[in-house]
């Protein structure tokens, strides 16, 4: 007997789930576009919205997006499809049917933006500018902010000079 139990569980365990659902939404964010079945697109749908949500706020939302995506995700969802949304109040994303899967006749379904944007090729960056590329948000979001820079310079003492000690005997 199902109790109110909430979410699908895709007989997987919930860091399996985590990671698929992250994933999912990933390629959801940097290809615009995926083709899916309907359980898993339901189950990020919601997910995903509220980040586009999120990322509307501008640059300031960055570091709360980490935690659900990768870097270059979140450069994306803050530089390009936040702004497409700013005018619309929810309902960003839907879900198109499409014939089943052969293999396991599975529904397939097809969830993507609802606003498209020019298709961009997605190129392979290296990790350290992407890092640079958030530091520069983070940091530059923190001087907006306090009109501080992001690290204050601290002096630093000169180190403590060690004494050994001798064995006797």
């Amino acid at each position: 007997m199902k109790k109110q139990v909430f979410g699908r569980k895709f007989k997987k365990d919930v860091n399996q789930r985590k990671a698929l659902f992250r994933n999912l939404m990933r390629s959801l964010i940097l290809n615009e576009e995926i083709k899916t079945t309907e359980a898993k697109a339901k189950s990020i749908k919601g997910q995903v919205e509220k980040l586009v949500t999120v990322a509307k706020r501008g640059e300031s939302a960055s570091y709360h997006l980490l935690k659900d995506v990768s870097e270059d995700a979140v450069i994306k969802l803050v530089k390009e499809i936040g702004p497409r949304f700013l005018k619309r109040p929810g309902g960003y994303t839907r879900i198109v049917r499409l014939p089943n899967r052969l293999k396991d006749n599975a529904e397939m379904v097809l969830l993507e933006f609802v606003e498209k944007g020019e298709k961009a090729v997605v190129k392979k960056v290296k990790k350290s500018e992407v890092k640079k590329d958030i530091k520069k948000i983070v940091k530059s979001d923190v001087t907006k902010k306090t009109g501080m820079n992001a690290a204050p310079k601290v002096k630093t003492a000169a180190p403590k000079q060690t004494v050994t000690r001798q064995k006797k005997g």
